[in-house]
């Protein structure tokens, strides 16, 4: 199967990579054939929609390890960070209990004090003074001080306002998301799954930090990269983020997040990040294409509806969008609940970017391709399993049964991680392919429009 053919199938995987915990086996689906830069796919849909899709139909269990557009319910451990809103919160039977059990204990315990506490009292009032009472002082005066540079408080108090919730309707459902702006003039960079439900005749509202509302429209978006941009138009005095440099992070460094968790709008959440260049698989549903990405893990609290919102260093400069989390299965249910577990997936800024750009600019998004098939080599890395005449791959000598352990200096340990290597460069881009018999090849990565439907 060649990777320009648009019925190439991707099968399902749990994102791996070197040195990566994995989820538990059976959680996992290896990918077999993987297509590198096919077209449309017909699998379930890797991620819900912007956190509430409704009406979107009866689910397919299995397939790939995320949790599909308007589905409250997947026999997965993958979700993504949008689902749908919450209803009123769950009172757990037996906290109750535990409440009140407390509160007996602490009237035991308090009255115990109490009467001790009583009797030192008394003796302390006799012999030195009054005793001091917290409810008497005065209210300390209001602190006019401005945040400390690199605090979270101080991201917060700069990304806030260029930060909005997106709210869609389409066809096969709605829910909402998160986006953030990009220019003066309109632009609003977000996910392609939190837009794509009302990608053809559907509705898209933008929601600013000081509540008011515009209709936005789809500029153009990018299944293979889950990029997307919109516009509003008429809306003056809009704060556009500042964008920083995703090359340039390092494990361990503190991180921000921003967004619209379960329609919770201006949610601000803090964490580090947990890994680098972690490939992330996320499959499609009936013409929806294959996501792989070469994601930023983070611990930040990324849950449904974040999805779409920023990922910033403490310079307050955006270095992600948050797209995904991973989501353990529930006891006893056998069932997924997209709620956060710490381990998120943002997509690298320095990619989005070029995309955004191009979508801006043509109103399209250009794949990257090397035109091979590739799958996980039994010894570890990525095996050709086809080359197509005439391609990248074919110009540069890659062979059916080449396996490659490394692009320039990234370690390739499967099929997905050569996919994402590949999707994280640019067309045009002269890459070194090192392969399992120690030679070196150098590839020119090609460019192909990315169909959308």
């Amino acid at each position: 199967m060649t990777e320009n053919d648009p019925s190439a199938p991707h099968d399902g995987g749990a994102p791996r990579d070197s040195g990566a915990q994995q989820p538990p086996e059976d959680a996992k689906t290896p990918a077999r054939g993987t297509p590198l830069g096919s077209g449309p796919q017909q699998q379930p849909s890797p991620w819900s929609a912007q956190g509430a899709a409704q009406g979107t139909g009866p689910q397919q269990p299995g397939g790939y390890p995320w949790t599909p557009p308007g589905a409250q319910q997947s026999h997965s451990p993958y979700a993504t960070a949008t689902m749908p809103p919450p209803g009123v919160p769950h009172q757990r039977r037996g906290s109750g209990r535990l409440v009140a059990g407390v509160a007996v204990l602490a009237l035991i315990v308090g009255g115990g004090a109490g009467a001790a506490g009583g009797y030192l009292t008394a003796q302390n009032n006799g012999s030195a003074g009054t005793a001091y009472n917290a409810l008497n002082q005065p209210v300390p005066a209001q602190q006019t001080t401005t945040a400390q540079p690199g605090s979270v408080e101080a991201v917060a108090q700069k990304l806030s306002p260029s930060v909005v919730e997106l709210q869609v309707a389409g066809r096969s459902g709605q829910g909402e998301g998160s986006g953030f702006v990009l220019s003066t003039d309109g632009y609003i960079l977000t996910n392609n799954h939190v837009v794509e439900v009302a990608a053809n005749g559907g509705q898209i509202q933008a929601v600013f930090q000081d509540g008011s509302k515009t209709p936005a429209s789809v500029v153009g978006r990018d299944p293979t990269t889950d990029i997307a941009v919109v516009k509003v138009s008429g809306v003056k005095n809009l704060t556009p983020v500042a964008l920083g440099n995703s090359d340039d992070l390092n494990v361990g460094q503190s991180v921000v997040a921003i967004g619209s968790p379960f329609e919770l709008a201006g949610t601000v959440t803090s964490g580090i990040v947990s890994a680098l260049h972690r490939p992330v698989r996320a499959g499609g549903s009936e013409g929806d294409q294959t996501t792989v990405m070469s994601a930023i893990q983070t611990d930040a609290a990324i849950n449904p509806g974040n999805s779409g919102g920023p990922l910033a260093n403490l310079a307050g400069q955006v270095i992600g969008i948050n797209s995904a989390i991973y989501s353990p299965q529930s006891s006893g249910m056998g069932q997924t609940e997209a709620t956060n577990a710490g381990i998120g997936f943002a997509i690298p800024i320095n990619q989005a970017r070029r995309t955004a750009q191009e979508i801006i600019d043509t109103g399209k998004a250009t794949q990257t391709f090397i035109g091979a098939n590739v799958s996980d080599a039994p010894q570890g890395g990525a095996l050709i399993a086809g080359v197509q005449s005439g391609s990248p791959a074919g110009q540069a000598g890659l062979k059916q049964g080449d396996v490659v352990t490394k692009i320039d200096n990234t370690p390739i340990n499967d099929a997905d991680g050569l996919i994402a290597a590949v999707r994280t460069r640019a067309p045009g881009d002269k890459v070194n392919f090192t392969l399992s018999d120690g030679r070196t090849v150098q590839v020119t990565l090609g460019g192909q429009p990315v169909p959308t439907n």
